[in-house]
């Protein structure tokens, strides 16, 4: 009896890891994928990448920023998922961000920050889905208005516009 008990237990484990790997699987895209997230990341929806549009980016929450941007005019209200909730969703293990734009422009920063400044992933301006020519479809926002400090060429070179990838590393 213990001999079958024993060559059976690599099979319960090998059910229990695999059970454990489609738990940590993300809903697949209905809609434009507007956001691959790969890199370190423990949960994915397509091979090694996590793929999300806009309605499943909206499910990750929609937070406000009323903030002035060095790029636009005035106090402007955007919308969008925190970062933090995103990197919360696909799993994140790194310390390091590499956020890259449409236009291939890219830029790190450190995945900290996301939880440190509350920074957002904008993709509504106010009340309006933010088009390539408003900085979207997605832009990563610090909360320049609240935090002053943040008002400086560092913290404005991480804030890319226009993003279409994010790789955890």
């Amino acid at each position: 009896m213990k001999h079958i008990i024993f060559s059976l237990l690599p099979f319960f484990l090998a059910l229990s890891v695999s059970t454990s790997i489609q738990a940590e699987t993300l809903a697949q895209p209905k809609g434009k994928v507007i956001l691959t997230v790969s890199g370190k990341i423990t949960h994915t929806n397509l091979g090694d990448t996590a793929q999300f549009d806009r309605e499943m980016l909206i499910n990750l929450g929609f937070f406000d920023l009323d903030t002035v941007t060095p790029w636009t005019e005035g106090s402007n209200l955007y919308q969008g998922p925190m970062l933090s909730a995103v990197l919360k969703a696909v799993g994140a293990q790194g310390k390091t961000l590499k956020v890259s734009a449409l236009n291939d422009y890219s830029a790190r920063m450190p995945a900290e920050d996301a939880i440190k400044y509350d920074v957002l992933l904008a993709m509504d301006l106010n009340g309006k889905p933010m088009s390539v020519r408003d900085k979207g479809p997605l832009f990563i926002l610090y909360p320049f208005s609240d935090m002053p400090e943040l008002n400086n060429e560092v913290i404005h070179n991480r804030s890319v516009w226009q993003i279409k990838s994010i790789v955890v590393e």
